[in-house]
């Protein structure tokens, strides 16, 4: 493919014109590809996407009065308060500036399926706010190509350099936590954390980990259990370590919904909560401090993540270029009743 040069033969940007000679098809063909339209065969759809990533096709943004303030936020589940508390955020910061929200679930997927690409394109929001997911490489560049810019949220996976991200100090969460058992004498200390492949499950239990290791104690194996961020998961990992004959006498679990299961199982089991077992949660929901006993967890600032990442967003659908491309807001421990001194024997 030839690349377009300008009468000096000074390599200039690529036009829609040129794309569509390059691909052999009509100037209106590229655009509907632009403009995520379905009326395009995909083996066209294909080529012209092609083209548009090897000359780095990237399109004016030309906004008119009547063009609607939208942006897209796409979950990759939505079924629970967590996911409640950073619509809330985004709401908030995109209606102070006037801007609709246009809202998507991937059905527990951690990757959008190209229907959906498809219609943000159709869409042409001011951006895309992506929680706990990501795109791959065609996806972005699709994006990218038509000017619109992108911010993840509490991210799955870790991020390609100079992706946008707004999260928390996972590792710090798991530290604080732990470090609160171990001052209440607990030495026994199990944790169930999110899935193994989501990054901020990782860092939480690698600050468990390294809140033993501070104090001196191995960390245990046996103790450390995978879960899935919802009540059954923390309910089945609890009845499991609590059925041990040398059970752990204190559990963290990575979020509050798995604190609720782990609630249940010792109550089956007959165990009181604090006097025969410490639960710390994670994420500080609402219904934290409504249990019986309330919740003893790290607050994860849900909103304020959302909010920091939805006014990341605008200013780059502006053509603003944030200083830092990558923001982890702090964590702190909220002690409640659900804790106490481990009692020996």
């Amino acid at each position: 493919m030839t690349v377009p040069t300008g009468p000096t033969g000074d390599v200039r940007a690529v036009t829609i014109a040129d794309v569509a000679a390059l691909a052999g098809v009509s100037v209106p063909t590229v655009s509907k590809v632009l403009n995520g339209r379905a009326d395009v065969a995909p083996t066209t759809r294909a080529r012209v996407e092609a083209i548009l990533e090897e000359h780095s096709y990237r399109r004016r943004r030309a906004r008119t009065s009547t063009d609607p303030s939208l942006i897209d936020l796409v979950f990759h589940e939505l079924d629970n308060a967590w996911a409640q508390e950073v619509i809330k955020g985004v709401e908030d910061a995109a209606s102070a500036r006037r801007v609709g929200v246009v809202l998507s679930e991937l059905g527990g997927s951690h990757r959008p399926q190209q229907d959906l690409i498809d219609d943000v394109l159709a869409r042409r929001p001011l951006g895309v706010l992506l929680v706990l997911s990501s795109l791959d490489a065609t996806q972005r560049h699709q994006l990218e190509s038509r000017s619109i810019p992108f911010v993840v949220v509490d991210t799955w996976g870790e991020p390609p350099a100079g992706v946008p991200t707004v999260g928390s100090n996972n590792w710090n969460g798991g530290l604080i936590a732990t470090r609160h058992l171990l001052s209440l004498g607990h030495r026994r200390i199990g944790v169930i954390a999110g899935p193994a492949d989501v990054l901020c499950s990782r860092a939480r239990v690698d600050g468990y980990r390294s809140g033993l290791e501070e104090a001196g104690i191995r960390p245990d194996p046996a103790l450390v259990r995978w879960g899935d961020f919802h009540v059954l998961g923390g309910y089945t990992h609890g009845i499991d370590l609590l059925s041990r004959p040398d059970r752990p006498t204190a559990i963290f679990a990575g979020s509050d919904y798995q604190s609720l299961g782990v609630m249940r199982a010792a109550r089956e089991l007959g165990l009181s909560i604090p006097e025969d077992l410490s639960v710390v949660g994670y994420d500080d929901l609402p219904l934290a401090q409504w249990l019986g006993p309330s919740l003893t967890t790290v607050r994860q600032p849900l909103r304020e993540m959302a909010a920091t990442a939805t006014q990341m967003l605008l200013s780059l659908a502006a053509g603003e270029r944030p200083a830092n491309l990558r923001i982890d807001l702090a964590t702190e421990l909220v002690v409640r009743e659900s804790t106490a001194p481990h009692r020996a024997g």
